[in-house]
């Protein structure tokens, strides 16, 4: 009898521990902080996408070599992208969040209207790096495939 209630006491404390170092409530913050990182994107509105990041973050789009310093860069930046692609939508592949790291892989779809002015469509796959403070992200660094889309509007011939 001791011995069963001494081992009920230690499942007791090592799921408390569990729960406490974020065990299953960790799998759920894993899928808000994807479902509001793409909630804002897909928001069409640069005033709901800013408040994902905090005051002083930077957010990295390495296949076009720009960096956005600071919500109101990080706002010119989406308005931007509304602007040439009103259309696009992200979807969420996969994400995983560890600590204050976070990687999401989408896809991207839209039309190019303005970036290039080809009015064609075209589908991309990325993977967006993370650094978060909280729930914020202090850091976005964002790659994709830029050859991908430039074939897909025709403007790299296929097979290069």
């Amino acid at each position: 009898m001791r011995d069963s209630v001494r081992k009920l006491r230690v499942i007791l404390v090592v799921s408390l521990a569990a729960l406490a170092l974020g065990g299953p409530k960790a799998a759920a913050d894993d899928r808000s902080v994807a479902e509001d990182w793409l909630a804002a994107w897909n928001s069409h509105d640069p005033d709901v996408f800013v408040t994902l990041f905090t005051d002083n973050a930077v957010d990295e789009h390495v296949p076009l070599g720009t960096v956005s310093r600071g919500t109101e860069e990080i706002r010119a930046f989406y308005a931007l992208n509304e602007a040439a692609l009103p259309d696009f939508n992200f979807a969420i592949l996969r994400s995983s969040v560890k600590g204050n790291q976070a990687t999401i892989e989408w896809s991207f779809t839209a039309t190019d209207v303005n970036f290039y002015g080809t009015g064609k469509p075209f589908t991309v796959r990325g993977v967006s790096v993370l650094k978060l403070q909280g729930r914020k992200v202090a850091r976005e660094s964002d790659y994709w495939d830029h050859a991908t889309i430039l074939r897909m509007v025709g403007l790299l011939p296929p097979g290069l």
